[in-house]
């Protein structure tokens, strides 16, 4: 849900450091490396008097640093008739703030060689710049004046609501496949906090009253409801003060109400069929409750998954697209969550080829997953793309202040961002065999089938 098109990611050399994380403030000499290590992002902790959690990572490869504020709130802490709410909110945060004027937000970064966006989804809400390292001072204000005083206005609510319902209408109602994901959600998901999507329907933004705009921020845009990550070229001490300067005399406000997460268990296949306005050729979407990010079970079913349909190498884009030439594309993963998750399998239909047939080919190749262990080689591939991924992405300090601030809300811990890759060195063929067979079978899965819709017969017809 990005409010503009930016490049955001600045590359730059990771230091290779590990430091402990201790409760608040943590810092201490790296520990002997092994003969294998991976690149650890340097972390300290801290909490200021109003609850705002802040990491600090300093890296001074490079004179530029990067700010994330994550919000512990997303569509998930939605209520029924309020759907697109948090989203709705996101583009508020652009609208001004006490002294800062509408849309001067994105002028100020932006004059000073800088890049920033925000984003919404089912766990949470972010908003993050990239700037000089001499800009520092800028980015915190920015950050901290909207969170003190944003500007909720009648007009400001008016016109940023017909921006997301126009967003809606371009990305979902008038988009091939835009229901599509919308549909998964609803027939997956029994718990309301993740049967809906993130921006919502044109009713329930039509409801939303500025009392509710003014509710919304008092109870979930408090220090104590967010993390501040800063990565990048500073002095942790400056920076500290800094943060404390800008942010410390905020109010707190009492904790936000959590919602109840807990999914039933599925007893059952569920399945549905759509017509699609825009859609050219069929699509079939086959979709597993899976754990949430944190749980034992999660890397295992995230590696089952892209071995099953992650890349042109894997089983699926072999069997369907290579040799029997059923699809035009297939692909697998496994989505990660704060709670109840869905492994996704996706293909799209070469023109004429029936959706039975490469329904029954996925399962197939699901069977061999829960009956025969892993080549060596497949989960090589995945350990060495996934390195290979990572130490990319973590050369930019903004994902590094994403990553950071997101595990310190969902899991109170930005450490998590040192360990995926253990992790995932840690599964083994037996985890893979053992997850496939649990959370792979037919009554814990989801079909959704997406045709393309008849065209009307031309009136009056042909003589």
């Amino acid at each position: 849900m990005n409010r503009r098109n930016s490049h955001l990611l600045t590359l730059m050399a990771l230091p290779i450091l590990a430091v402990p994380l201790h409760a608040q403030s943590t810092q201490s000499a790296p520990a002997s490396a092994p003969a294998k290590t991976a690149a650890k992002i340097p972390i300290q902790q801290y909490t200021l008097k109003n609850g705002l959690r802040v990491v600090l990572s300093e890296d001074h490869s490079a004179p530029t640093y990067s700010i994330c504020l994550t919000y512990d709130v997303g569509s998930r802490d939605e209520k029924p008739g309020r759907t697109g709410f948090a989203h709705l909110f996101e583009h508020m945060m652009f609208q001004g703030s006490e002294n800062v004027g509408k849309g001067e937000h994105f002028i100020l970064i932006e004059n000073n060689g800088g890049e920033m966006n925000g984003t919404t989804n089912q766990d949470r809400t972010n908003y993050f710049e990239s700037l000089p390292a001499n800009q520092l001072d800028l980015g915190l204000f920015l950050e901290a004046d909207r969170m003190r005083s944003l500007a909720v206005t009648q007009a400001n609510l008016d016109n940023q609501r017909n921006a997301v319902q126009e967003e809606r209408r371009l990305g979902v109602d008038n988009q091939a496949y835009g229901k599509t994901s919308e549909t998964i959600l609803d027939t997956a998901y029994d718990n309301f906090a993740y049967k809906h999507s993130t921006i919502g329907s044109m009713d329930d933004l039509n409801a939303a009253s500025l009392d509710d705009v003014k509710a919304f921020f008092k109870t979930y845009y408090a220090p104590n409801n967010a993390v501040l990550a800063l990565v990048g070229d500073f002095k942790t001490d400056d920076a500290l003060s800094k943060i404390k300067k800008y942010f410390e005399d905020i109010p707190s406000q009492p904790a936000p109400p959590r919602p109840d997460m807990t999914e039933p268990q599925q007893a059952a296949e569920r399945r549905k069929t759509i017509e699609d306005n825009f859609a050219q050729i069929p699509r079939i979407d086959m979709d597993y409750k899976i754990p949430a990010y944190n749980s034992p079970d999660y890397m295992p079913l995230n590696v089952a998954m892209s071995i099953l349909g992650s890349g042109r190498s894997s089983r699926l884009y072999q069997k369907l697209v290579k040799d029997t030439e059923q699809a035009t594309t297939v692909f697998a993963n496994a989505g990660s969550r704060r709670a109840t998750g869905l492994a996704s399998v996706v293909a799209l239909a070469r023109p004429g080829v029936k959706l039975d047939g490469i329904e029954q080919t996925v399962y197939a190749e699901i069977t061999k997953l829960q009956s025969e262990p892993v080549a060596d080689w497949e989960l090589e591939k995945v350990r060495t793309r996934y390195r290979h991924d990572h130490s990319q992405q973590m050369t930019s300090t903004l994902f590094r202040a994403i990553q950071l601030a997101y595990y310190t809300v969902a899991w109170n811990d930005p450490n998590v961002v040192n360990t995926e890759e253990s992790r995932l060195d840690a599964v083994t063929k037996d985890d893979i065999l053992r997850v496939a067979k649990k959370y792979l079978v037919p009554e814990n899965r989801t079909v959704v089938i997406t045709l393309p819709k008849p065209k009307a017969a031309p009136a009056g017809g042909m003589n």
